[in-house]
């Protein structure tokens, strides 16, 4: 497996930041939330949820995103770019495919579901497939599918939800900081608090930043950021998304960025949303693809 770096190394960085990179705590939490009384609770509640809702009603009608990317993937010493594609159907997946320069044959292809993460090295012939059950971080804290979606699909998400109710968004809370363009959005439980830098004027989300940190699984901290919104629909979309990753949950410092620059962005509905693996191909343990990043 040493020879796997360039497809199984990217895949076994998004197994990890499925597994640990999107279940964190919040680096950025002000202590005005929490220390500085409301000089009138009921009218700070009610722009509170004014603005939460507001930020909500961002998110896309369209129930497909597709779009050719520009992949980039950084880790220590690493610097690769490559071109790929990124398919989304709402509720159903989130299919990353990564091609071959020039040749624009699939390399790699990353497939997240409701009920399994899937991720295919095409050039040696073998893949990984594990449920949300088998992926620690995510089971330990209440993490699935969902979660990584409304990181993708730009919206705010309460974990464990598929889906945010009206009543829901009174849950969130909101900092409202006099010397920036953004309010912060936040949500905490279980020990988990994620932050939601959005707008003050049209409540689009422009970053994500989320903690984590535990006796057992050490610390990480995941950042993600949108520009370049675009049409689509009726909504906005971020054509750029950047998530960059700082982890110890493997047993030493991990760090990864990834941005993906999207392009003609669409809504096509014309695709199989299920990827079938041919059984020429070897299945291999989660577990080996996170020893290979160690040596990526």
């Amino acid at each position: 497996m040493k020879n796997n770096h360039f497809t199984v190394g990217l895949v076994a960085a998004f197994l990890l930041l499925s597994s640990c990179g999107t279940s964190k705590n919040l680096q950025n939490t002000r202590t005005q939330q929490v220390t500085k009384p409301a000089a009138n609770t009921t009218t700070k509640s009610l722009q509170s949820l004014t603005f939460v809702q507001k930020v909500s009603d961002n998110r896309l009608y369209t129930k497909n995103v597709c779009s050719n990317i520009s992949f980039n993937v950084k880790t220590q010493g690493k610097d690769l770019t490559v071109p790929g594609a990124l398919r989304m159907r709402k509720d159903q997946v989130i299919r990353l495919q990564l091609f071959i320069p020039i040749l624009g044959t699939e390399a790699a292809r990353l497939e997240f579901t409701p009920t399994s993460v899937l991720a295919i090295d095409r050039l040696h012939k073998q893949y990984v497939k594990a449920d949300y059950s088998q992926l620690d971080f995510l089971k330990e804290n209440g993490l699935n599918f969902y979660t990584l979606q409304s990181l993708f699909w730009n919206q705010l998400l309460i974990p464990g939800h598929q889906t945010l109710s009206e009543s829901d968004l009174k849950l969130f809370k909101v900092d409202f900081p006099t010397d920036s363009a953004n309010n912060e959005v936040s949500y905490s439980q279980n020990g988990l608090l994620f932050t939601w830098l959005a707008d003050r004027l049209s409540g689009q989300i422009n970053q994500a930043v989320v903690n984590y940190s535990s006796k057992a699984h050490g610390k990480s901290t995941l950042t993600w950021n949108y520009k370049n919104f675009t049409s689509v629909g009726a909504k906005m979309f971020p054509a750029y998304q950047q998530f960059s990753f700082n982890t110890t949950a493997t047993g030493k410092k991990q760090q990864a960025t990834v941005t993906l620059n999207l392009k003609d962005i669409n809504t096509d509905s014309k695709w199989d949303a299920t990827t079938q693996v041919s059984d020429k191909y070897k299945r291999i343990e989660a577990s080996d693809v996170l020893s290979e990043l160690l040596n990526f």
